[in-house]
């Protein structure tokens, strides 16, 4: 899902327009007309779509990257509808506005080829969930390689909750990817963190968690030293 960073203007991603699906209630500065669902911010001017001349397009949610992408090359004109998320602070694509002619071709496009996609993202899956083998196999290695103490089926629960696909945890970024000991070493503290100190319990008791984190800082120590030296052991 794209994200934009800071309020949109009637100009969009790459030179294109877009739309904003308001938070607040909004009316047109033009018509007068409102709530407006979505709208266009010309100046500073909330205008409707209709105003703004794209009130003959038709609204395709994201979701089917397919359709979207050859919905937006068979329409002359088209936009992005975004949304502000609070809790993210963020603008959001929530999908595109297209010519409703296109929309229909591009529909036409994927029911033609929808079973030669459908072979090519299970080919697509079935690589990927071995790249993910293989990456989460090297990871597990790589901390067995700095911690030999580390239990081989907790380095490999550890590997494979950290790579996790979609997950966007270390084992995900670029320093995890590239097996960075940095990456992997905060892997294990996190799992020692949750696993093997009473941090979790401390955080349900109201604990703040830089407090919590203090708490249990020696016992994640000492189990990291003990699983350094080869010793298995759980943290006091």
């Amino acid at each position: 899902m794209a994200l934009l960073a800071t309020p949109p203007t009637g100009a969009g991603l790459h030179g294109g327009l877009l739309v904003v699906q308001p938070v607040r209630r909004k009316q047109c500065a033009g018509c007068r007309r409102g709530p407006l669902p979505m709208l266009v911010l010309e100046d500073g001017a909330p205008r409707c779509l209709d105003c703004a001349d794209l009130g003959h397009l038709v609204f395709l949610p994201r979701g089917d990257t397919a359709l979207t992408r050859r919905s937006r090359e068979e329409s002359a004109l088209s936009a992005v509808v975004v949304r502000y998320n609070r809790r993210q602070a963020r603008y959001e694509r929530q999908g595109i506005l297209v010519e409703e002619s296109a929309l229909a071709r591009a529909e036409r496009r994927c029911l033609a080829d929808a079973e030669a996609r459908r072979r090519r993202r299970a080919r697509d899956a079935r690589r990927r969930a071995a790249e993910d083998v293989r990456f989460t196999g090297a990871f597990a290695a790589e901390i067995r390689r700095l911690f030999p103490g580390c239990p081989e089926g907790r380095a490999q629960e550890i590997a494979a909750h950290a790579s996790a696909r979609g997950s966007g945890r270390v084992g995900r970024s670029a320093a995890g990817r590239a097996l960075s000991e940095g990456a992997v070493v905060s892997a294990v503290v996190a799992s020692v963190r949750h696993l093997d100190t009473p941090y979790d319990a401390l955080l349900m008791s109201g604990v703040p968690r830089h407090r919590a984190r203090r708490q249990i800082a020696a016992g994640v120590e000492s189990a990291l030293a003990g699983w350094r030296g080869g010793v298995s052991g759980r943290a006091g």
